[in-house]
């Protein structure tokens, strides 16, 4: 069973008298233990995506549709034969499905608060600003661990978020320090710290090393893989760096203008990627294999998600597009039943799925990205 099922989920911005589609019917799962990213540009609707599971949107954002299947906020117990059960809760204002899953959707205000930190807990976007300026951080770790284990002794709190500075590398003694004494490395540690305070089933890493340089990007990199170790946490990465996402992830999904694009085992969408926009990513970034490689941008610029088409949302800047794609857009194809030709819509969320009406003609695709007057094209065609 999956820890974390997301089936068609749709999140609004009330944008005065019109809505903003930052999220249109958007399906994933996460494994328990997995590292699962969330790329795409700024805009695509990536971190309103992580939000929504904890219900964090602004004050004018709302999940209007869709379900949050989440694993591992009831109580377990063992039953006769030292097997783990979770008790099922037989109360129409707690969504539960028979398998002891429950709807995050569908939470209200007090619900969700106990799901935060204990179930899932976040390391938000800029470090620099998560921390109150005006209490210690040790204090601020031991508030979250006192919030949800209220019987722990105060000192066991305060011991216990000492060990959880040092083990992401800061000197305990800096937990009585205030997060303006902190450099950008070590307040990104500290979010990381509080983040696992009350050994949480999943971290959501919102851009967890922007603004950081090279060497810290890849010590916080490795500090969470260490960390998912250690305590089996599986981790929801945001991020724009395909590089970043390259080096964590197991499974990768790419979004563009509130859509799911392409998504699947990291390698498989890096590698043998099945979208015409995976494709234009990969010409846009540098390896380091090919030290002359011609960097292709892909023309025009995003979407806007107050009035999106029908069709689909990358077909204005796709040197692929045929009619097909002005009227609807896409649903997920197999990308593995595309390599032999055929355009099946995948059945699973765990595979390898692309959003393309030409996902049947991939090699001819492959080859075609890889030339920049292909994609020259597209500003002369729309």
């Amino acid at each position: 069973m999956s820890l974390l099922e997301v089936n068609d989920l749709c999140v609004r911005y009330d944008a005065g008298d019109k809505q903003v589609h930052a999220v249109d019917g958007v399906s994933f799962s996460v494994e328990h233990g997995e590292t699962y990213g969330l790329v795409g540009e700024s805009g695509c609707g990536k971190t309103t995506l992580a939000k929504s599971l904890m219900h964090l949107l602004d004050s004018n954002g709302y999940i209007e549709s869709g379900e949050v299947w989440f694993d591992g906020t009831l109580p377990e117990w063992e039953d006769e034969h030292g097997n783990a059960r979770r008790e099922i809760i037989d109360d129409d204002r707690y969504p539960v499905r028979a398998d002891g899953m429950t709807d995050l959707a569908q939470l209200d205000n007090q619900q969700i608060r106990d799901v935060r930190w204990r179930n899932i807990a976040l390391i938000p976007q800029s470090a620099m600003n998560a921390l109150n300026p005006v209490y210690k951080v040790g204090d601020q770790i031991v508030e979250a661990i006192l919030r949800h284990e209220p019987d722990t002794p105060p000192e066991k709190a305060h011991e216990r978020a000492r060990d959880l500075i040092e083990r992401v590398g800061i000197d305990p003694d800096r937990a009585d320090d205030y997060a303006h004494q902190y450099s950008g490395g070590m307040k990104q540690r500290a979010v990381i710290a509080m983040a696992m305070a009350c050994n949480p089933d999943m971290l959501i890493a919102d851009e967890p090393t922007t603004a950081l340089d090279v060497i810290i990007q890849d010590r916080i990199l490795e500090e969470l893989e260490e960390l998912q170790e250690e305590f089996d946490v599986a981790i929801l990465v945001v991020s724009h760096d395909v590089s970043v996402m390259a080096e964590i992830c197991d499974k990768l999904a790419v979004m563009y203008g509130g859509k799911m694009m392409e998504s699947g085992p990291m390698q498989d969408v890096l590698v043998d990627s099945a979208n015409p926009y995976t494709l234009g990513l990969k010409n846009s970034f540098p390896t380091v294999e090919e030290v002359d490689q011609n960097l292709i941008s892909i023309p025009g610029s995003p979407p806007t998600l107050l009035d999106p088409s029908d069709g689909c949302r990358f077909a204005p800047r796709c040197p692929f597009v045929v009619d097909e794609c002005h009227t609807s857009h896409p649903p997920m194809y197999d990308a593995e039943q595309a390599e032999t030709g055929k355009r099946t819509e995948a059945s699973s969320p765990h595979t390898h799925r692309s959003a393309c009406y030409r996902v049947d003609e991939l090699e001819t695709m492959r080859t075609e990205a890889r030339k920049e007057e292909k994609w020259q094209q597209t500003t002369q065609t729309h």
